[in-house]
């Protein structure tokens, strides 16, 4: 018998490691049929996961918040993220870890307490949310015309996969040859995009929305960069016109790190901001960001010990419960 071919990612679903593309849930899961499911998103670089136990700790406080409580403990996930990635042979990966509110036992039933909730995670090839190329050019960014769902419906600092709103800006800004979008709430105070916290530059200070955002780990790295370097940087309101009218804008995420932007605009005009490149600013944090990820600045090396061979060695996770 052959061995698994995980050269395009590899998977953990129900206790056992398979190939991405065979990673699948039932159609009859809450986590599919409900978005009733919480996860997190780690990055590798160069064989390190980038603030893997930041990444940890706010996906546990997600599963506390949304009262799901999977089988694997914290350590046994952290291993299967390291297999995952070790198993796919990966140095710059995309890792995804998930936890799903799974199927009631009973037949019929609308009660979360009888689902089973179960852990599932992966690891892929690197992704950028903006591609390299726009990146390096500034990305063109859309002011959205559907609002954010409120706060206190949806809990943004709860990473979830109720996109329904950022993907219907993202149908907008594409309609409108912009390459991503940003969503203000309905007093008109700017939130984030599709997978990314967003900043504005003014006179030289930084600001990042204080609300309807997820406190993204990227996010978090910006304002610590911010704060050695002596730039003044902040967590505040941020109205549509401060965003209309800002020096700079630059978004940050997992899946790209810091990226500038060089115009934004809506369905009826655009701002050029500076000279259609990426601000001095921006170009300056996102060289730091990664500046410290080359010197090793939060990272933690991959267990490739982990890619066990399938015949002969036994399975380092093998006593792993599944869940049912």
């Amino acid at each position: 018998m052959s061995e698994p071919d995980f050269s395009e990612g590899a998977a953990y679903v129900r206790g056992r490691f398979v190939p991405l593309a065979q990673a699948a849930v039932p159609v009859t899961d809450w986590g599919f049929s409900r978005s009733d499911v919480v996860y997190d998103v780690v990055h590798v670089y160069r064989g390190g996961f980038f603030r893997l136990s930041d990444h940890l700790d706010r996906f546990h406080r997600a599963m506390a918040a949304r009262q799901l409580a999977p089988a694997e403990s914290r350590e046994e996930m952290e291993t299967v993220l390291h297999r995952c990635v070790a198993l796919a042979g990966l140095d710059d990966a995309y890792v995804s870890m998930m936890t799903l509110r799974g199927r009631p036992r009973v037949r019929g039933s609308r009660r979360p307490a009888d689902c089973d909730n179960h852990f599932m995670a992966y690891a892929a090839p690197w992704i950028d949310v903006i591609p390299p190329e726009v990146q390096a050019r500034g990305a063109h960014l859309m002011i959205a015309s559907n609002p954010r769902i409120p706060d206190a419906s949806v809990d943004p600092t709860v990473k979830n996969f109720q996109w329904s709103d950022l993907t219907t800006s993202v149908l907008e800004a594409h309609a409108h040859n912009y390459d991503t979008s940003v969503l203000c709430d309905a007093d008109g105070f700017v939130t984030e995009g599709p997978g990314f916290n967003v900043f504005i530059v003014q006179d030289g200070r930084i600001v990042t929305p204080d609300r309807g955002s997820l406190q993204g780990i990227t996010r978090r790295s910006v304002l610590d960069i911010c704060a050695e370097l002596g730039i003044e940087a902040a967590i505040a309101p941020v109205t549509r016109a401060m965003l209309e009218n800002a020096d700079e804008v630059f978004a940050a995420t997992t899946a790209g790190g810091v990226m500038p932007v060089a115009r934004i605009g809506t369905a009826s005009g655009v701002r050029i901001l500076g000279n259609d490149r990426p601000g001095p600013i921006s170009a300056l944090i996102r060289e730091e960001y990664w500046k410290r990820h080359e010197a090793g600045w939060h990272m933690t090396p991959v267990r490739r010990e982990l890619a066990a061979p399938f015949t002969g060695d036994p399975d380092p996770l093998a006593d792993l419960p599944a869940t049912l």
